[in-house]
């Protein structure tokens, strides 16, 4: 990555190689109940499922409306996985964690009991 380059710009390198390394945009609407919750859960699987491996950046809608339009964020919570590509995203307070897996790739669909 180049100096004042995020992982987050459009024109940032793939990063596929990064041995999975996952960067994540939580976009929520203030401190409420749903946008908590969100937050608490994805730390929660990001812990225990990727430790050492992600990086979460949070954007609050109501300080920061604008940064809807990049990632095209219809609902709130919205988490979206910009890397490893390609981009996916889970609407939700992030509650059902296997729903989270394997909309993450963590955990393949046939994977779950």
């Amino acid at each position: 990555m180049t100096q004042g380059q995020s992982p987050f710009d459009e024109s940032a390198p793939d990063a596929d190689g990064d041995n999975g390394y996952y960067y994540l945009r939580l976009y929520v609407a203030g401190h409420t109940a749903r946008s908590m919750a969100a937050m608490t859960n994805l730390r929660h699987v990001c812990e225990t499922h990727l430790a050492g491996r992600y990086e979460i950046e949070v954007i609050d809608l109501v300080q920061n409306p604008r940064l809807a339009a990049g990632d095209q964020i219809l609902a709130i919570p919205t988490l979206v996985r910009r890397l490893p590509t390609p981009l996916k995203r889970i609407i939700g307070d992030l509650s059902d964690t296997e729903r989270v897996l394997v909309g993450l790739d963590i955990r393949r669909k046939a994977d779950v009991p």
